[in-house]
């Protein structure tokens, strides 16, 4: 997507460039419509090293911050970088009523730090959720969830050295001193471990015994209706 600020047309883009994003507030993956600039005359005045510019999700029409650094002043035009930081992140989701409480309450802070892009300290909160479900689960739970992340790792095709900071955050550090620290992309893959490890330690557990129950339910009623009946 290339970006121009004209002092006099304002946005400049092709046409047929368009991109999508998922909205911080309806939570849809939707086209997103340039909806305010900064005066481009103001902008070639003080020439910021960054520039915001306000979009509208296409879904819900609600306003999208996202902040672009400057790739070039010209005598008439601002060209900004594709790249773009979003000021409002959607919320991670997650079935918390499956987890225990503890684990909840701290996966809950882990996900917040995440949706702010701090994430050293979602690896931190990470750790003390996995001990605190490790603890929850039993003298062989943290066995069991090793087995569930090294499977996750087999399936997502991840190789030793790219998976290894992920392994140490949850299973390898034993102070704070040790967590390794993780870039963007590196947390990314512990989001999607940690929510994989906890939707088949407690989440499918839960769901499985929950629908057994209401089945069971439902044939007891039938057989006393049944039984009434006669």
């Amino acid at each position: 997507m290339s970006i121009t600020l004209a002092r006099d047309r304002g946005l400049l883009q092709q046409s047929s460039e368009q991109f999508g994003l998922e909205c911080p507030y309806c939570n849809v993956y939707s086209h997103m419509s340039p909806q305010s600039v900064p005066n481009v005359a103001t902008l070639l005045a003080e020439k910021p090293k960054h520039v915001g510019l306000v979009y509208r999700c296409d879904a819900c029409n609600a306003p999208v911050f996202l902040r672009f650094a400057v790739k070039e002043y010209n005598d008439d035009n601002v060209e900004l970088f594709q790249n773009f930081v979003e000021l409002e992140r959607p919320k991670e989701r997650f079935p918390f009523s499956y987890l225990p409480k503890q684990t909840e309450v701290l996966f809950r802070e882990a996900l917040s730090c995440y949706t702010h892009s701090n994430f050293n300290a979602f690896a931190s909160m990470c750790r003390r959720a996995g001990a605190s479900a490790f603890e929850t689960m039993g003298k062989d739970g943290k066995l069991r969830a090793f087995d569930e992340v090294m499977e996750a790792q087999r399936i997502a095709e991840i190789d030793d050295d790219s998976f290894a900071p992920i392994k140490k955050t949850l299973f390898a550090a034993s102070s704070e001193e040790e967590l390794p620290l993780l870039n963007r992309a590196q947390a990314g893959v512990l989001l999607e471990v940690m929510k994989d490890m906890f939707y088949q330690c407690f989440v499918r557990r839960g769901k499985l015994t929950r629908a057994i129950k209401v089945r069971r339910f439902f044939v007891q009623e039938s057989n006393g209706g049944a039984l009434e009946s006669e």
